[in-house]
């Protein structure tokens, strides 16, 4: 493996990320050359052990065609909508803990902390006669709370992850108990919130999202090429730049029609992307935007990769160990509301289920427990494959315990699968 040094320049992230960061970004990247020089490279990477999301974009294939053959339900326009809905609250939570497991860290009171802010979400709205608004912000204003506190003492004091968040897990459960009441159940009765998972963009919205997609997607390309020919990095061959928006515009323009279809069972029409979609996919975006391009998401890649490396390199690293548990506990409170929006409803078990799933969505897709390694993207697309599991084993009639089992033995695989790439790749990669 070799390392290729720039000439930093004042304005540029990428020339000012840690040396170790950088050399992974340049080998990641690949070298300006044609398609071929490309795809060459790209097999050679899968070789050495860097697959990043490759694993479960296979197993997502594989269990869609498996149950589209036993199911005739599954390919079904309602069930293809449902899908996206049930796999939203996944996605987000497995997003807010990429930012902490990429530090090679953990949140085990991720899901509790979603739990305990619709908590108090909702006794102020449904008890206090609170403004909703007002509410959730009082609602994000504690997630930030719990994600400072557990920020302190595992960057400050010193106190694995493991063990504080464990003992929120515990702790937060107790509060729920406190506010809601035992066997307590408040209803969901904001339509604001309840439109989020049960309702859609008109037709004609879906197209005009699909367009802003592109386009966003083709401004950030040539800005990333622009800013690496400032800093005197390698680019990737431009043809590739159009076929990513083509392939973009292609899956968004089937996904976006098969939306727009007639879903109903009624007289009334149900048809259109729903609203939780996009929502999902402008933090998607940020967040990715956030560690691609910027050094506080390169130090965090940075950190996980080799945390004294990064330290001597001049990274705060106590700061951006404490700021990355506050940005997971407020994505977490977001993941809170995709819950209770989805379900209609807010008891004293709220979110005590959800932190696991979240951590099997991020592994899954290909983020590193050890650190360094994965992108948001990747936690997405282990949220979806593990929704294609919940929502076909369900088509199938099949006990709750065989879902349980076939999404343990899919995270020991992924996980099984990141060590031995992890080993292959020599452990000296930071980034995949």
């Amino acid at each position: 493996m070799s390392t290729q040094k720039t000439t930093p320049t004042a304005d540029d992230p990428v020339a000012e990320a840690p040396a170790t960061y950088v050399a992974a970004d340049l080998i990641g990247s690949g070298q300006e050359g044609g398609i071929g020089d490309q795809v060459r490279a790209w097999f050679q990477r899968v070789r050495s052990g860097e697959m990043g999301a490759l694993p479960a974009i296979g197993g997502f294939v594989v269990l869609s065609i498996m149950f589209s053959i036993l199911s005739p339900f599954f390919l079904t326009e309602r069930n293809f909508a449902n899908l996206m809905t049930q796999a939203a609250t996944l996605v987000m939570l497995g997003m807010a803990l990429v930012f902490v497991i990429l530090l090679g860290e953990i949140d085990l009171s991720a899901g509790v902390t979603a739990g305990v802010t619709m908590c108090i979400f909702i006794v102020l709205v449904n008890v206090q006669g609170i403004n909703w608004i007002v509410a959730l912000a009082i609602a994000f204003l504690a997630g930030i709370a719990i994600g400072t506190f557990i920020g302190f003492f595992v960057a400050r004091v010193g106190i694995p992850s493991f063990v504080v968040t464990l003992g929120l897990f515990l702790g937060l459960q107790g509060f729920e108990l406190i506010i809601i009441g035992s066997g307590g159940l408040y209803r969901v009765q904001v339509p604001e919130i309840l439109a989020i998972q049960n309702s859609n963009l008109p037709t004609w919205a879906g197209w005009v999202m699909l367009v802003v997609i592109v386009a966003v997607s083709a401004a950030t390309s040539f800005w990333d090429r622009s800013r690496r020919n400032r800093a005197g990095v390698p680019n990737r061959a431009i043809s590739l730049v159009w076929i990513k928006l083509g392939v973009i515009a292609v899956l968004g323009g089937v996904v976006v029609y098969i939306l727009n279809q007639d879903r109903g069972q009624s007289i009334r029409a149900v048809q259109g992307v729903p609203i939780v979609v996009p929502i999902v996919l402008v933090i998607l975006w940020i967040g990715t935007f956030v560690l691609d391009r910027t050094k506080y998401g390169r130090y965090i890649y940075a950190i996980g990769g080799n945390a004294e490396a990064a330290r001597r390199s001049g990274v705060k690293v106590m700061m951006i160990r404490w700021t990355a548990f506050i940005v997971c506990s407020s994505l977490s409170v977001v993941a809170g509301l995709f819950s209770i929006s989805k379900v209609g409803s807010v008891d004293a078990a709220a979110g005590r289920d959800l932190v696991l799933s979240g951590v099997a969505a991020a592994v899954v897709g290909g983020v590193s427990l050890f650190g360094g390694r994965g992108r948001l993207m990747h936690a997405a697309i282990g949220a979806l494959v593990i929704a294609v599991i919940t929502n076909g084993l369900g088509l199938l009639n099949l006990p709750a315990g065989v879902n349980y089992a076939v999404t343990g033995g899919v995270l020991i695989l992924a996980a099984t699968v990141d060590a031995v790439s992890r080993t292959r790749a020599g452990g000296s990669l930071v980034r995949t």
